[in-house]
């Protein structure tokens, strides 16, 4: 996550101007020598680039890059405010999760924090009237948009890097702060994250797992969620964030039936993929049979191809 000084940075060069670290120094009143780390992983980062003006002195500025573009949309619709100075790490994180009202006690779980933490990191943004409370939930105010952009950005980032180090041609499908659906290319990304800790195979590569193989088309999903169970319920939700077809859809349906996983669990997890709608689906066709609608949210499979896969993989 980008520190607030890396913000402070950031936030000085969005004019797109070149800056030297004495400058920055002097902008954003940290020290020079904390400006040089800041700046080492800035560019680690791909967040900068550099290059060597008059007596070889560092000259450096934003970089194309899709968290830039965030913040340059952010300061420039809500320019009378001083991001730089209003942002934390943990403000950022918490607002993910502000683009629907949310109950700081379900951020807290989300994120592993606990309530107090979630009010310290939504205290600047309650103090500026930024958030809008419903009883005891808060989302962000309609305007903030921008905002929220930003924040996904930032965290889509930090986990897309953290997944390139070990697999480089690693995608991030779904995330949220402490947790990454990607897909990989490659025989040798896949091997990557196999052995790597806090990697795990979801979706349709870890249906062996509960007795039903499936022919891979292509290299399997990973799930990175330190220190949490990958649970039958979040490998429903990673298989259809990843292929919501019908042939997929039965496979999530097929799932279900094997392990009987309860509605209630499902629906809950759903709700983090904006499944919802998709889970309430299925459970209907499973329990009242497949029914030809237009205003279905997902294309199910007929009885009969149901009926059939269930036969093949012994499924009662």
């Amino acid at each position: 996550m980008i520190s607030k000084a890396g913000l402070a940075v950031i936030d000085a060069l969005s004019t797109g101007r070149e800056a030297t670290p004495s400058n920055l120094a002097t902008e954003t009143g940290y020290s020079q020598a904390h400006i040089y780390e800041v700046l080492d992983d800035l560019l680690d980062a791909g967040l900068l680039v550099e290059r060597r003006g008059p007596n070889n002195q560092r000259q450096v500025r934003v970089a194309a890059h899709p968290v830039n573009e965030a913040y340059r949309t952010l300061h420039s619709e809500l320019s009378h405010v001083d991001w730089a100075t209003l942002l934390s790490p943990a403000t950022l994180n918490v607002c993910w999760f502000l683009d629907d009202p949310r109950r700081v006690s379900e951020i807290a779980e989300r994120l592993k924090i606990s309530r107090q933490s979630v009010h310290k990191a939504l205290s600047p943004l309650k103090h500026r009237a930024m958030l809008s409370a419903s009883g005891p939930e808060y989302a962000a105010s309609k305007d903030l948009a921008p905002l929220l952009a930003f924040a996904q950005a930032i965290v889509t980032h930090e986990h897309r890097s953290r997944a390139r180090e070990l697999a480089p041609s690693a995608t991030v499908e779904w995330c949220d702060p402490k947790r990454a659906l990607v897909r990989v290319q490659t025989t040798e990304d896949t091997d990557a994250l196999l052995d790597a800790p806090d990697w795990q195979v979801t979706a349709l590569g870890r249906f062996e797992e509960y007795g039903l193989q499936f022919f891979l088309a292509g290299e399997p999903a990973f799930w990175y969620a330190p220190d949490e169970e990958l649970t039958p319920a979040e490998v429903v939700c990673h298989t259809l964030v990843l292929d919501r077809g019908s042939r997929r859809v039965s496979y999530a349906m097929l799932l279900i039936e094997a392990l009987d996983i309860n509605q209630e669990a499902l629906t809950d997890t759903a709700t983090w993929y904006d499944l919802e709608a998709t889970v309430a689906a299925m459970y209907q066709a499973l329990q009242d049979g497949v029914t030809d609608s237009d205003e279905s949210p997902v294309v199910l499979p007929s009885e009969a191809e149901f009926r059939a896969l269930k036969e093949q993989y012994g499924v009662a």
